[in-house]
C-alpha cells in the first residue's frame, strides 16, 4: 500500500498525464501536438531565445528541442536567426503565430474543462501551492 505522500505523487501525475493526453488529442484536430505548441508557446513568450532556454523552457533535452525546432522550422512555424557568437535564435512565423492563437483557444477550453471540478478558490489554493513546491531549488538527493 502506498503512503500518503506517494499517493500525494503519484495523484499529481495521474492528474498532469490525463491534462496531457487530453490536450493532444484536442490539439491533434487543429494539426499540431501538445510539444509543438508547448515549443510556440515558449518562443512567443521569449522572442529570439536560444535552443538551450527553449529546450529549459519546454522540459525537453537540448537534442530533443532541436529535433523539434527543425520540424517547425519545416512546416514554416518558426524561422531561425543566427545569433551573437554561435547563438541560433528563435521566432514564430505568421503561420506559426496563428497556430499557436488556435492552440492557446483550445488548451483554455480542455483546462477550463479538466479544472471546473474546483470553484474559482480552490484553482487558486491548488496554483498557490504548485508554485510553491516548483519555486523550491532542486536539491540534490
Amino acid at each position: 500500500m502506498l503512503n500518503h505522500i506517494q499517493q500525494l505523487g503519484r495523484a499529481v501525475k495521474q492528474a498532469q498525464y490525463r491534462q496531457h493526453r487530453a490536450l493532444e488529442n484536442a490539439l491533434a484536430e487543429a494539426g499540431t501536438t501538445l510539444a509543438q505548441w508547448d515549443a510556440l508557446r515558449a518562443i512567443d513568450r521569449t522572442p529570439g531565445a536560444s535552443s538551450h532556454d527553449l529546450a529549459l523552457a519546454t522540459f525537453q533535452t537540448d537534442q530533443a528541442f532541436g529535433t523539434l525546432a527543425n520540424r517547425l522550422v519545416a512546416q514554416g512555424l518558426i524561422e531561425r536567426r543566427a545569433g551573437q557568437g554561435r547563438r541560433i535564435e528563435h521566432f514564430l512565423t505568421t503561420e506559426g503565430a496563428q497556430i499557436l492563437a488556435t492552440g492557446n483557444q483550445i488548451a483554455n477550453t480542455v483546462l477550463t474543462s479538466k479544472f471546473a471540478i474546483l470553484n474559482q478558490a480552490e484553482q487558486k489554493t491548488l496554483l498557490k501551492l504548485l508554485t510553491r513546491i516548483t519555486d523550491v531549488q532542486e536539491q540534490d538527493f
